[in-house]
């Protein structure tokens, strides 16, 4: 498989450029070129085979005019020691868990495959590479737990000082480790902000070996494509119509990662979530994009600090956009909406469900005008932890699950006991880049 750029058709390139210069110049981002008929692939697996073992496959199909079998399987088996979980609630609904990995949400999957794809890359190519990111805590802690034991990959992370949490003192590099955290006096868009700034110069980019650990970068956005695959297996003999998916709406990573599984033969049937800013429904109740009205020169760049994938999904149509109509099904959620349905999905299943699954059911429930049909199934997706979202179930059923070992470490608060730097020193993390480009052991 190649990959192209969102703004220039000729800019193509392959795996290992993508996921290592992840950002084109040309302002764009990078998506599958001529996505590959994987139908075979798909259809053999079933619900025997790990999740592992059908990311290598995926993988090999992916990627094999790049790399041989034995890389592509290697990437998976050493990226998924857990694997998600898929819960039948009744005959036409169930329930993906994507939150089963070392700290308790659906980036664990990204963030490990990406990191195992860049160190199992560089070690035969011999090279290495610095991730990049502004984070308030999650991200970091999975980028923390998908470094540990690389020798090729490092992390430097951007935090709003006070907000280091799931990271443990022997990731630090100082102690041997892959991280190198640094706090800004700030908030968040000031970490973004620093982030922006080296990315902007394609010299710094390319002299310290820079790239995400963001859905900016597709080799962690592709590997989302496998949870639908994933629930397919576990569910396909048990039902016997379509399948539709209905799911948060995040950054759109997870609409646009079913997307490319469907262009790679997936048999699904639409993907169903609350309508947002940028997502909503037109006079008709069809989906409508807000940001296609904007032609595509005249936007600025896409954001490496804080993407959002829909350009990427206005590319998957680009050829007939009217197909749009056909796969995406937003729905207005309102506030009682999503609170009924957390109650609901207690009542009836006994599921603790946090705010954005619980807004992923009621869009289930309002665009029923779609799966109504007696022999169609609605997957539930539940990205993170639902004890990472107490207050609201507990505001709507009275209880709240337990926290889990992954989630509690994943929410320890770390005292990095170091200066926090300015919103605008950006010297002090040149300086950082230079020390690790420096390291022997780097």
């Amino acid at each position: 498989m190649k990959f192209v750029s969102t703004r220039n058709n000729e800019n193509i390139v392959g795996f290992k450029e993508a996921i290592l210069n992840c950002m084109p110049s040309d302002g764009g981002l990078y998506v599958p070129y001529e996505p590959e008929d994987l139908r075979s692939w798909i259809l053999y697996a079933d619900e025997n085979t790990s999740f592992a073992n059908l990311a290598g496959t995926l993988t090999s199909g992916l990627i094999n005019r790049e790399f041989s079998p034995l890389i592509c399987e290697a990437i998976a088996t050493r990226a998924f020691t857990f694997e998600p979980k898929v819960k039948k609630l009744d005959e036409n609904l169930f329930l993906l868990e994507l939150y089963h990995g070392p700290t308790g949400t659906f980036k664990d999957f990204g963030t490990s495959y990406l990191a195992s794809a860049l160190e199992t890359i560089l070690q035969y190519t011999e090279e290495k590479s610095i991730l990049l990111d502004a984070t308030t805590g999650e991200l970091g802690s999975c980028i923390a737990n998908a470094l540990r034991g690389k020798t090729r990959v490092k992390s430097v992370l951007l935090y709003p000082k006070g907000k280091i949490r799931g990271v443990e003192e022997s990731d630090f590099v100082w102690n041997g480790g892959n991280i190198f955290p640094i706090e800004v006096d700030g908030d968040e868009k000031d970490c973004h902000n620093l982030v922006r700034k080296f990315f902007q110069d394609r010299d710094t980019v390319k002299k310290y070996h820079l790239t995400l650990g963001n859905t900016a970068n597709i080799g962690r956005l592709l590997p989302q494509a496998f949870f639908y695959t994933f629930a397919f297996t576990r569910i396909k003999k048990q039902i016997s119509g379509g399948i539709y998916y209905s799911m948060s709406t995040g950054n759109y990573g997870n609409l646009v990662s079913g997307l490319y599984g469907w262009q790679l033969a997936l048999p699904v049937n639409g993907f169903i979530m609350p309508t947002s800013n940028n997502l909503k429904l037109d006079p008709r109740g069809n989906v409508q994009v807000l940001d296609s009205f904007v032609p595509i020169d005249l936007r600025t760049a896409a954001d490496p600090a804080d993407p959002s994938n829909l350009e990427r999904m206005e590319h998957i149509f680009k050829e007939n956009a009217l197909m749009l109509r056909s796969f995406v099904y937003p729905a207005d959620v309102s506030r009682k909406a999503i609170e009924d349905a957390c109650k609901e999905l207690f009542v009836k299943y006994r599921v603790y469900a946090d705010e954005e699954t619980s807004a992923a059911y009621a869009a289930a429930k309002i665009r029923k005008d779609i799966t109504g049909e007696e022999d169609s199934a609605v997957v539930l997706i539940a990205r993170e932890a639902p004890e990472l979202d107490e207050m609201f179930i507990r505001h709507n059923i009275g209880e709240a699950p337990a926290r889990s070992e992954a989630v509690t470490r994943s929410m320890k608060r770390v005292e990095l006991n170091r200066p926090a730097i300015s919103p605008n020193d950006s010297d002090y993390i040149t300086s950082v880049l230079n020390s690790l480009n420096l390291r022997r052991i780097f």
